[in-house]
């Protein structure tokens, strides 16, 4: 299956989503920032299939790590996600970079369907 970059500042949120991929057979590294993501991505040389981050995160943001990403590694696939209107706002822009942005709350079913159709594209 794929390798998955996840990145979200909230522990419990990683560790749900990560267990989640994990039942699709998906390997997942995890990253608590964008800045944290970014390294993750460099150690890495940019082999993930597909990054999915929040947009709102201390540090460096999912916009600005998205940005960085898709400048380094242009062949990624980068999925976001938020629970605040203001921040899936700012990543109406963002469609030549962004295969989609998850809104939260979201269920389990709808990410792995997002992730699923996100890879196959």
């Amino acid at each position: 299956m794929a390798r998955i970059l996840l990145v979200d500042d909230e522990e419990t949120v990683r560790g749900f989503l990560k267990r989640g991929l994990e039942i699709d057979g998906h390997a997942v590294v995890t990253a608590s920032d964008g800045s944290d993501g970014l390294d993750r991505l460099n150690e890495a040389d940019g082999g993930f299939d597909l990054m999915l981050t929040d947009i709102r995160m201390p540090l460096m943001d999912g916009i600005a790590l998205a940005l960085a990403a898709k400048r380094d590694f242009p062949d990624l696939t980068i999925l976001l996600m938020t629970g605040f209107a203001d921040q899936r706002e700012r990543a109406r822009g963002l469609d030549a970079i962004v295969t989609d942005v998850l809104t939260k709350p979201f269920s389990l079913a709808d990410l792995r369907a997002t992730v699923k159709r996100a890879l196959a594209a």
